[in-house]
Parts: C-alpha cells; structure tokens; sequence
C-alpha cells in the first residue's frame, strides 16, 4: 500500500505491517482513503479528526445545493377568468422565484367528456407563462385529472436571486435613516410647547 502522511508527505509503498507500526509509532492510525487505487492509499491521520473532515465536507457539500420546490396550481374546466388570473400570477411569481410548477386540471362526472375544456385552459397557461417558463411535463391525463409542469427557464430566476440578494443590503439603509428622522421630530416638539407656554 502507498502510505501518506497527514500533511501530504509521500513515505512510499509499504507493506502493511510496517505501516501500521509507523502509525503506532507515530501515535496515529492509519486511514484507507482510496482503496480501489493501485496500489490502495492510506493515510497516517487522527481518525476521529479524519471523520469530522468528512462530515463537514458533506455538510457544506449540501449547504450549497438549491432544492428546487413543485408549488401546485388547481382548476377546474369551468374555472372563470379572474380565478385564473389569480392562479397564473401566483405560477408566474413560483417561477420567478425558480420553483417548478404543476398545473393540475380537475374533472368530475360528466366532465370528463369534456376534456378539451381542460387542454384549453392549460395551452392559455403555456403560452401566457412562455417568456419564464419552458413546459418540463407536456399535458397528460392521470386518473381524474389532467396536467402540465413548468420548469423556470434559465438565467431568469438565477437573476432575480441574485437582485433579491444584492437589493438587501441597500434596503438596510433607509430604515436608518427612517429611525433618525423621528428623533428630529421630537426634538423640535419641546420648542413649540415652550412658545406656546409665552
């Protein structure tokens, strides 16, 4: 086995009794970190310490990935025009936030006859969300309903993140300011009672 020690010296391919007596001697042990290499290396480390640099690798490994939500939309085929307004603004805001969306389409009964009704609403939703939104899942039926899934198109919401994250240091400003003006106020107060009082 290649054995290293734990600033990254090289002591060379050595045979394993001789390496786990330099690690004793050392007052360390030794760690396999890469067993499928020819030949396997292994490292003179702390393994509590060995174990806590991984643990930490891995928490900040997650810290950085983004976890991406399907927020749901629902409607029904005879759902009227401000309703549906109010559903494709709160989808488009979902986006812009770059969360998926699912826009579901509910039959009942006799409903499902009428299908098309459903297509419709949801080829309005496309086209109306097209300048965000690329459609991940075309429309499909599934049991009672039928739907569509929107994925944010790229750049547009990793760009309103990044305004999101820079326009909060500037908003810190003005609050400031807000708390200084008041004490102005107060302080003028007591002038005018005393004018009053002569």
């Amino acid at each position: 086995m290649r054995v290293v020690t734990e600033d990254g010296e090289l002591l060379g391919v050595m045979d394993t009794r001789d390496a786990i007596q330099e690690a004793r001697n050392r007052g360390i042990d030794l760690v396999e970190i890469a067993p499928k290499a020819q030949p396997p290396v292994c490292k003179l480390i702390d393994y509590g310490k060995f174990l806590y640099e991984q643990k930490k690798r891995a928490h900040d490994a997650k810290k950085k990935q983004v976890t991406v939500q399907v927020k749901e939309i629902k409607f029904r085929p005879g759902t009227d025009d401000h309703d549906y307004k109010y559903r494709m603004e709160h989808a488009r805001e979902w986006l812009e936030e770059g969360d998926k969306v699912r826009a579901a389409i509910a039959f009942r009964g006799r409903e499902m006859t009428h299908r098309e009704l459903g297509a419709k609403i949801l080829a309005r939703l496309t086209k109306e969300l097209a300048d965000i939104a690329e459609v991940e899942v075309a429309p499909k039926m599934e049991g009672y309903q039928m739907f569509t899934i929107f994925l944010p198109k790229k750049g547009k919401a990793d760009v309103k993140k990044a305004q999101q994250h820079t326009s909060a240091a500037p908003d810190e400003e003005p609050e400031k300011k807000k708390e200084k003006a008041p004490k102005q106020n107060t302080e003028a107060e007591p002038a005018k009672e005393e004018d009053e009082i002569f």
